[in-house]
């Protein structure tokens, strides 16, 4: 199987969040800038909010096979980083290379 450019979009729940990882999180949102670091990346995305209730985490990654499970791997790394609990996970993937781009038509 040749291998694909994917865009995948994992979003869970924060769970259980105690005081200091609050304090944490919300440290992070200070220098956050969503419009410059919040878009798809090699590297990776997580972004949420001051409610800190939802989160999403989106990545590119190139994979032969079963991305979505490399993307759940990835986010999990992330939130494990932030040292917090989560639930929910579920990925949505979509194929770059398969993806059908409408041209926009030149009028005569």
């Amino acid at each position: 199987m040749a291998e694909h450019t994917y865009r995948v979009l994992v979003r869970g729940r924060f769970a259980d969040l105690t005081d200091d990882q609050r304090a944490t999180l919300r440290e992070h949102l200070q220098g956050f800038d969503f419009l410059r670091s919040g878009g798809f990346c090699e590297e990776g995305a997580l972004t949420f909010d001051e409610k800190l209730d939802f989160f999403s985490y989106r990545v590119i990654l190139t994979a032969a096979e079963k991305p979505d499970e490399a993307g759940l791997r990835r986010a999990t790394a992330a939130l494990d980083a932030f040292g917090v609990d989560y639930r929910g996970l579920r990925a949505t993937v979509t194929d770059m290379d398969e993806m059908k781009i409408n041209r926009p038509k030149r009028l005569a």
